[in-house]
């Protein structure tokens, strides 16, 4: 859908479709939901994302891509980056860009008790693939924008 006039990021509708991830590793992103707001404007060459996470929630499992540089702008509460072995406590204003191919893995954690939101924000470029370093777990993007999802070892869940 295009939409031609502005409109409050709340009123776009949640994502309801299920995570990637199989079991065990989708229950860990339950409470987190996302709205799909460049999608919502009929974007292609870039995602953004108003994304919420419950208390005690997760944003992904900590994860590095190929070729998508992201970036976040925390709006409320306060969640714990995870960037490779560091951990930095982030509050209201404070952003963050992860440059693709990096190597360097990274998560949202909400430890708190309230609320965390923050927009999201990252390219379509194709062929990407993503590495999560402390699980069983590897995505791979196909020529037609859909997702294998693999063991480390390449095996199909």
């Amino acid at each position: 859908m295009t939409q031609n006039t502005p409109i409050n990021a709340k009123q776009i509708p949640e994502y309801s479709a299920k995570s990637l991830y199989p079991e065990p590793f989708a229950s860990m992103v339950k409470n987190r939901t996302r709205r799909k707001l460049g999608d919502y404007f009929g974007l292609t060459n870039f995602g953004v994302n108003f994304t919420s996470l419950a208390p005690g929630s997760i944003s992904a499992l900590k994860h590095h891509h190929s070729k998508q540089d992201e970036f976040i702008y925390i709006i409320s509460g306060t969640p714990t980056l995870v960037y490779g072995d560091d951990k930095f406590l982030m509050s209201p204003g404070d952003c963050f860009g992860f440059k693709a191919n990096s190597g360097i893995a990274h998560q949202l954690l909400n430890r708190s008790s309230t609320e965390v939101t923050y927009i999201e924000a990252g390219d379509r470029l194709p062929a990407d693939s993503v590495e999560y370093p402390d699980d069983d777990l590897a995505l791979v993007q196909k020529t037609d924008g859909t997702w294998s999802v693999l063991h480390k070892d390449g095996s199909s869940y």
